[in-house]
Parts: structure tokens; C-alpha cells; sequence
């Protein structure tokens, strides 16, 4: 009978992986807690001198904006247009920050005219992700202004969506690599030898490392310019490895070479050790086991730790807490979500998985799903702050559907342990485990074995026929390789035979094959959980969009409700000749910042009417702004456009379009709209 060697799941070794969890925790607690100063996670502009919409009397020396929390800022993070859209500002970036607040500053040149400013930002927050905004001064009086900023956010575009999508992928790595393995050691050792298993790993650790290095590239054009191109600009790439992010990202790489070792031990000599024959072999097994759990726990640790230093956790407040939690709650997403998958790939793939197997992952789950209910609770009160910011802001409306999805999985989970606990043990005769796992090492090594075993009696055959000779010998020996072939044809028959029988007893317990289905509608909602998690590292939390939406004067709420795009149709008629008609204006996305106009013009037919001028103009009263003059450019018959229309700050705005249909037949009409 074969001896198997203990595994994590018994007691023993549960107690050792335990302690060495509460090890690393503790120590990499105490790194964090060195190294971590306290923010508010995602920076948001708090203030600035001048305040946003403010008339001064004369032409202040110098801008200055403050923040939420500690950001990085470039040579040209700071831009002051002048109403000629000329640079009004010296270009040398001030930290003015001291205990308790986080103010950068710019210098003004002298003798500006009056007029309005606009001032534009871009930097990048302590939790690694790129934040920008605009508004505008005037000095003596409003005016018109032609100043310009980009369009896109930053952090948008192409790059942003690569970018998005590279962190996606890096997270399923790191779920599959971590998940993959713990399944292996701890609930199933025999897997080791599994080659769908071992498939699963490695690609898991070749997407993560794929990844990180796509991450490392685009991180550049992800903080500053948005053009792909820049990902391949030396310069730039040293800037990021300068930053926390960049550090973060360089550090996983040499994590993920020692991991790479990890795979290669638990795949090579771990895996050939599956059956010790004597005691001195069940005690190396052993030995190995627990060096690959100590030493796969504390790369897994130090992995998800990359995560933790450089994006929400370390930010905010209870930073030195946050950061071992947030390393807590991703090892258990790997191990729950990660062993799903490797449960699933075994049901589906493998030859054999006893149910024993199967019960052991399902109490790792059962913790593991603890644990992430334990952490995230924390983290979600942390981020959110408040019952309002949890349905008001999108950071807490994607929060409660990444609970639901989480309740969903939690579900379909209870219903496959009900399956687990139906899972049949195959017994005796044909369904006795021994003779399935014999079916097994048939099935993989008869080609190999029977092959072999035919083709050296062939050769034999041939050399006893030929005697060494040749020539006229010769078709004698062709007929020798005829028979070595259809005897290897005979063995991979041999081999089809017996992998359909393994099949048929594999899959001839129902039990089996509805535990099959429900992990595979977990692994199903996994994805998607996954997906949501992603967005919701990269959305602003709660408690700082609640600050923002305060320091614009409104909620959060108020901001979520007008920030829509705005269509509004005004009648109009110039007294000339096809002088009557309807404007339709759309404004999007609707709310501050870098807006979208399109204007169409129609006759009193219904019909686009092809007028020789239209203008628009955007007054504040409330904030004493304006009118800001947009004058759109003609893109078809009837129809006009304007880019980058830059409203500074929400609010209820006083729209006046300006339409000229002759040379001397001309009016203006005007409505209040809501812009977010």
C-alpha cells in the first residue's frame, strides 16, 4: 500500500503554516509602519489662492493649490493660461507644504493684463493614480478667453485602458499562481504531478510577470502625456523607477523570480517524491513540505505586499493597520478563488481527485472566505466613511455590487459543499481508487510503455531476419518498420481505450458532475467579481470624493445627479428672411472640466438650415463668472462643434447661443442649465 506523506490540511502542518502567517504578518506590519506617513487615498484638490471663480483686483505673485494628501508633481504639473491661451506662469513648481497640509505653488509673471486665467493640473496622488483638474481666475474683470486643456483625464485614452487591463491580468495571475499552488499543498499533494495543475500554475506566474513588466512600461504615459509611444522613452522609464509605484513594480519582478524556484521545486522534486517508500523519505517529503509552504507564504506575502505599499492602503488614515490587511484580504481572494480554479481544472482535467481532496478545499474556503469578510469590512469603512458616500459616490455604488457578487458566490459555494459532501468514494472492483489511479499511469504511459516494449521485439524480429545484410535485404527490413508502426498505432489504441475508461468511471457519480457544475458557476461569477475589483482600486473612495463635492459647495449626491450630459432645444427667429428656427445644444459629459459641444441649427421645415455663424457663452452669475465665449467651428451643414469647453466648477450656468442667418439678421437666445 502506498504511504502518503502529512499534509498542510492536518493538524501539524495547519498549525505551522498558521504561525508562520502571524510571523510574516507581524513583521511586514512593522515595515509598514516604518515606512508609511498618513493621506487621504486619491488626491482632491482641497483649495487655492486665488479660489476657484475669484475676480482679484490686481495680479497676485503666484498660484497656490492645496491637497488632500501628498502628491508628485512634474516641472509642468502646474499650467496658468493667460485668455489668449499663452503660459502667464514662470514654470518653476514650489512645495509649499508643511505639518498638516500639502500645498504646491507657481510663480505668475508680471505685468498680466486683466482678464480670465485658467488654471490647469496634473499629479499624481500617494496611491499611484494620476489625478488632474482645471479652473479659472480673472483679474479686474471676466473675460473672454481661448485657453485650452486636455480634453481626456488623466489617466484616460488608450494608455489608461491598457493600463486597466494590464492590472486585470496582473491580479488573475497573482490569483492563479498563489491559489494554484496552496491547493496543491495543501489540499491535494498528489496534484503536484498533475500536468493540468502544473499548466495552471505556470501560467499564472507568466501573466502576472507579463504584467508587471506591461505596467512598468506604460506607467509613464499613464501620469504624464497619455501617447503610447512614451512607454518606450528611457528618460521616463527612469522617472517611474524614482517613484513608490515604480519600486513596487520592481520589486514584484524579483519576487517573482523567487517564485519561479518555488514552482520549479514544487514541480520537479516535490512531485517525484509523491510516494516514499521507506520512513527516511516520508520524513525528507515531509521536510519539503514545510519549506515550500514557509517559503511560498512569505513570497505570496511579499507579492501582495507590492499592492499594499503603493495604492489605497498606503494612504489614508490607519495606514500602519491597513497595509497588513489589505496583504491579508489578497492572499485570501488567491487562495479561495485561485484553489476554485485549480478544483475546477482537477474535475474537469485530471484523471483522479479524491473526495478527501475536495473537503479540504472546501474548509480552506470556509476560512478564506472569513478572512475576506473580515478585511474587507475594514477597508470598506475605511474608504467609504460614511453611510451617504456608500450609495452616492461610485466608489460605494461598485462596492455594494462587488458584496452582492461576493453573496452570489457565497451561494453557489454552499450548494457545492452540499455536492462534496455527496462526492462517492469509489470502493471496490472496477470503482476501487487503487485501480483508477492504475487506469490512470496506464492511460498516460501506455504509448510510451507498449510502444517501446513492440518496437524493441520489431527490432529484434529485423535484426535476427536481416543477419546485418543489405541490398536485396532491403525489402525485408521495410517490412519490419511497417510492423513497428502499426504496433505503435496498436499501443496509442491501447492508450484511447484506456483514458475512455478512465473517463467513464470518473464521470459516472453524479455527485461529481454536480460539484462540476456549481465551482464552474463560481469560477463564472469569480471573473466578473474580479473585474469589478479592478475598477474599484483605480476609483476615487468615498471620503474623498465627499471632500471634493464639499470643497465645490454641493454633495455628492447633487454632483451625481447633474452630471449628465445636457441637451437643451431654445426656438429662435431673426426677423430676415429663413430667420425662424430651433437650436439643439448638447453638452458632454455635463459636469466640470473638459466638455463636448455640438450645436445643430434647423429651419422651421425640420431641416438642417446652413447658417454663416453661430456663437455660444456660459455665465455663472451665482459665482460671478463669465460669460465664457465658445465659438464652435462648422462641421456640416446645420451642424457645429466645439472640444475641450471648459466649464470650472458646477453649477446652475446661464447658456446664450448667438445665431446669424444674413449679414445683418442676427439674434440671441438664452436658458439656465444645470451642469454637474
Amino acid at each position: 500500500m502506498t504511504a502518503t506523506a502529512p499534509r498542510l490540511g492536518q493538524a501539524p502542518g495547519q498549525a505551522i503554516l498558521t504561525r508562520l502567517l502571524l510571523v510574516t504578518t507581524v513583521l511586514l506590519g512593522t515595515v509598514f509602519t516604518v515606512l508609511s506617513g498618513t493621506a487621504s487615498a486619491h488626491a482632491a484638490l482641497t483649495g487655492s489662492s486665488p479660489e476657484d471663480g475669484a475676480v482679484v483686483a490686481s495680479a497676485p505673485k503666484d498660484i497656490t493649490l492645496t491637497f488632500s494628501e501628498q502628491i508628485a508633481m512634474g516641472d509642468n504639473s502646474i499650467r496658468v493660461l493667460d485668455p489668449g491661451n499663452k503660459r502667464a506662469d514662470t514654470g518653476k513648481i514650489r512645495d509649499l507644504s508643511d505639518t498638516g497640509s500639502v500645498r504646491y505653488g507657481v510663480g505668475l509673471r508680471t505685468g498680466l493684463p486683466d482678464g480670465t486665467y485658467t488654471v490647469a493640473w496634473q499629479a499624481v496622488s500617494a496611491d499611484s493614480h494620476p489625478v488632474s483638474g482645471a479652473f479659472t481666475f480673472s483679474i479686474g474683470a471676466p473675460s473672454e478667453t481661448t485657453a485650452t486643456v486636455p480634453a481626456e483625464e488623466a489617466g484616460g485614452g488608450l494608455v489608461g485602458t491598457l493600463y486597466g487591463a494590464a492590472r486585470y491580468v496582473s491580479y488573475a495571475g497573482f490569483i492563479l499562481l498563489v491559489g494554484g499552488a496552496a491547493f496543491v499543498l495543501g489540499c491535494w499533494q498528489r496534484g503536484a504531478s498533475v500536468r493540468p495543475l502544473q499548466r495552471l500554475v505556470v501560467q499564472g506566474w507568466l501573466a502576472l510577470t507579463a504584467a508587471t513588466l506591461v505596467l512598468l512600461l506604460l506607467r509613464n504615459p499613464y501620469t504624464g502625456s497619455g501617447e503610447l509611444g512614451d512607454a518606450f522613452d528611457l528618460d521616463g522609464l527612469q522617472d517611474v523607477l524614482a517613484t513608490k509605484t515604480g519600486a513596487a513594480l520592481v520589486s514584484r519582478l524579483l519576487l517573482l523570480g523567487a517564485a519561479a524556484l518555488f514552482v520549479a521545486v514544487l514541480f520537479g522534486a516535490y512531485a517525484k517524491r509523491e510516494s516514499p517508500r521507506d520512513e527516511e523519505e516520508r520524513k525528507e517529503r515531509k521536510d519539503l513540505t514545510f519549506g515550500l509552504a514557509m517559503g511560498g507564504t512569505v513570497v505570496a506575502a511579499g507579492i501582495a505586499a507590492t499592492w499594499a505599499l503603493s495604492e489605497h492602503a498606503s494612504t489614508g488614515i490607519q495606514t500602519g493597520l491597513a497595509m497588513p490587511v489589505d496583504v491579508l484580504h489578497l492572499l485570501a481572494v488567491a487562495v479561495w478563488l485561485g484553489g476554485l480554479t485549480a478544483l475546477l481544472v482537477a474535475l474537469y482535467r485530471a484523471p483522479f481527485i479524491d473526495s478527501a481532496a475536495v473537503r479540504r478545499f472546501s474548509r480552506t474556503a470556509f476560512l478564506s472566505v472569513v478572512v475576506l469578510a473580515a478585511t474587507g469590512l475594514y477597508q470598506s469603512w475605511r474608504q467609504v466613511g460614511s453611510w451617504s458616500a456608500l450609495g452616492e459616490t461610485a466608489y460605494g455604488q461598485l462596492l455594494l455590487v462587488k458584496v452582492g457578487l461576493v453573496a452570489v458566490l457565497v451561494g453557489i459555494a454552499w450548494f457545492s459543499r452540499r455536492w462534496t459532501g455527496r462526492l462517492a468514494e469509489v470502493e471496490a472492483g472496477t470503482e476501487n481508487a487503487a485501480e483508477v489511479e492504475a487506469d490512470t499511469e496506464l492511460g498516460a504511459k501506455a504509448g510510451a510503455e507498449v510502444g517501446a516494449d513492440i518496437e524493441a521485439e520489431v527490432e529484434a524480429e529485423a535484426e535476427a531476419k536481416t543477419g546485418g545484410r543489405t541490398g536485396s535485404d532491403t525489402v525485408t527490413a521495410t517490412a519490419v518498420v511497417g510492423d513497428s508502426q502499426r504496433a505503435t498505432q496498436l499501443a496509442r489504441q491501447r492508450a484511447a481505450l484506456a483514458s475512455a475508461r478512465q473517463k467513464r468511471v470518473r464521470d459516472a457519480d453524479p455527485a461529481r458532475t454536480g460539484l462540476r457544475r456549481s465551482v464552474l458557476a463560481e469560477a463564472g461569477i469569480a471573473v466578473v467579481l474580479l473585474a469589478v475589483t479592478t475598477v474599484l482600486t483605480s476609483t476615487e473612495p468615498g471620503r474623498t470624493a465627499e471632500l471634493e463635492a464639499g470643497r465645490t459647495g454641493g454633495t455628492v449626491a447633487d454632483a451625481a445627479a447633474s452630471a449628465e450630459p445636457v441637451d437643451v432645444r431654445m426656438p429662435f427667429d431673426t426677423g430676415g428672411q429663413n430667420g425662424k428656427g430651433t437650436i439643439r445644444l448638447t453638452l458632454d459629459p455635463g459636469r466640470s472640466g473638459a466638455n463636448v459641444m455640438h450645436i445643430y441649427v434647423d429651419g422651421a421645415d425640420g431641416k438642417p438650415l446652413d447658417v454663416p455663424e453661430v456663437k455660444a457663452a456660459f455665465t455663472l452669475t451665482a459665482e460671478r463668472i463669465g460669460p465664457l465665449p465658445i465659438v464652435p467651428d462648422r462641421f456640416a451643414p446645420g451642424h457645429w462643434s466645439a472640444d475641450s469647453v471648459q466649464i470650472p466648477m458646477p453649477g446652475d450656468w446661464r447658456l446664450q447661443v448667438t445665431v446669424r442667418t444674413s449679414d445683418i439678421d442676427q439674434t440671441t437666445v438664452d436658458k439656465n442649465v444645470k451642469i454637474g
